[in-house]
């Protein structure tokens, strides 16, 4: 077990990233020292390594480590932490899945029951390097879990190739699905099968969709997305035109339409044609256009007459982690859940992002020696 805490540092975006080693965190009363064993490239981190929207302006002189998608196992336990989340004892060894941010419990979204909404959530990732706990992202070797910082133990039939999204892309998929109410007999539309997008159409079947319609471009996500539950796929490449995609989802649902529309390509220029996709009545989930500074074509009137929603979701609350690493926990044996990612040593970090980025792997996963 490495006993030096490596951490690739971002500074702006077209500059590489730099490999520093840190102090590695004592935990303090009621936190824990995780040693994390892998972390994937979020699409978010995609967003600020181009310098998408606003983070084009983001310049850090000392460099910030970036990287929240991971998992890993109790280094050190701070005093008082005997317990996980579910009351599961917990001891130095154990794998563990962990909330990223941390809700604040006082503000006013948290005090009427929107954790996932907290406004001081991310705080806990600001702050100098050289003051403890030194890391505060994901892409090093230690990380430091604060106080009232949701954690599970890792059931033994899951891998940590696995539960490594479990923390962000899956948890965000339950917490969205069950915010518009994915339901028997639904039928769905996932724009896009990157790694959101393959665990939304699992997720979707297993709440009782009748059908799953996956839209993407690269064959092996196509695959995967079939494999993962998607009843059909439309490959953009050759249903080219946004008017001919929405055609082919009005065709394979007898002409009404989509009940729930699901944007996970991370891109706004695909909202307004996937809420043409909808039906009446008909729920649009934003999840992957997270970045501020962008913009797309709508029609309200439509929205009006057709009585249709759009609803956003970035985190999630504690319980949709539990949910998630239940759902893994229950198709371990049955789902092709230890394929979603793709390793890559820490040191190669770059190309992990330069691949990702052009889609040649799913979702990369940075994997600590």
């Amino acid at each position: 077990m490495s006993q030096a805490n490596r951490a690739a540092l971002f500074f702006e975006p077209g500059r590489p990233f730099e490999i520093r080693e840190l102090p590695i965190p004592e935990p303090r009363r009621g936190g824990l020292t995780l040693r994390i064993t892998r972390a994937n490239i979020c699409g978010s981190e995609l967003h600020i390594w181009r310098g998408d929207g606003r983070f084009k302006e983001i310049a850090t002189p000392q460099g910030r480590i970036l990287g929240h998608e991971a998992t890993g196992f109790v280094h050190a336990l701070g005093e008082g932490v005997d317990q996980d989340w579910n009351g599961a004892p917990v001891r130095e060894g154990d794998r563990i899945a962990y909330q990223y941010f941390r809700p604040c419990g006082r503000c006013r979204s948290c005090i009427r029951g929107s954790t996932e909404a907290c406004r001081d959530s991310f705080a806990i990732q600001r702050g100098p390097l050289d003051e403890w706990p030194y890391v505060r992202g994901a892409f090093a070797d230690y990380l430091y879990l604060h106080p009232n910082q949701a954690f599970f133990k890792v059931p033994d039939n899951v891998t940590d190739t696995m539960v490594v999204s479990a923390n962000c892309a899956l948890a965000q998929v339950v917490m969205g699905l069950e915010r518009v109410d994915v339901a028997l007999g639904d039928q769905v539309v996932i724009q896009g099968c990157g790694g959101l997008g393959l665990y939304a159409c699992a997720i979707a079947k297993e709440r009782g969709a009748a059908q799953v319609i996956a839209i993407d471009g690269i064959d092996e996500r196509l695959s995967m997305a079939e494999r993962m539950g998607a009843d059909h796929v439309i490959d953009f490449r050759k249903v080219s035109e946004p008017r001919q995609r929405v055609e082919a989802v009005k065709d394979l649902t007898g002409g009404w339409g989509a009940d729930v529309v699901v944007e996970v390509v991370g891109f706004a220029g695909v909202i307004n044609e996937g809420l043409r996709m909808l039906g009446l009545g008909g729920r649009y989930l934003e999840m992957g256009t997270f970045y501020p500074g962008t913009s797309f074509e709508c029609d309200p009137g439509r929205l009006v007459m057709q009585n249709q929603r759009i609803e956003a979701v970035a985190s999630y609350d504690a319980v949709s982690l539990q949910r998630a690493i239940d759902f893994l926990s229950r198709h371990a044996g049955s789902l092709p859940l230890d394929e979603v990612v793709v390793d890559y040593p820490l040191e190669c970090i770059e190309q992990a992002f330069a691949d990702q980025d052009a889609g040649r792997t799913r979702r990369a996963s940075l994997v600590m020696s």
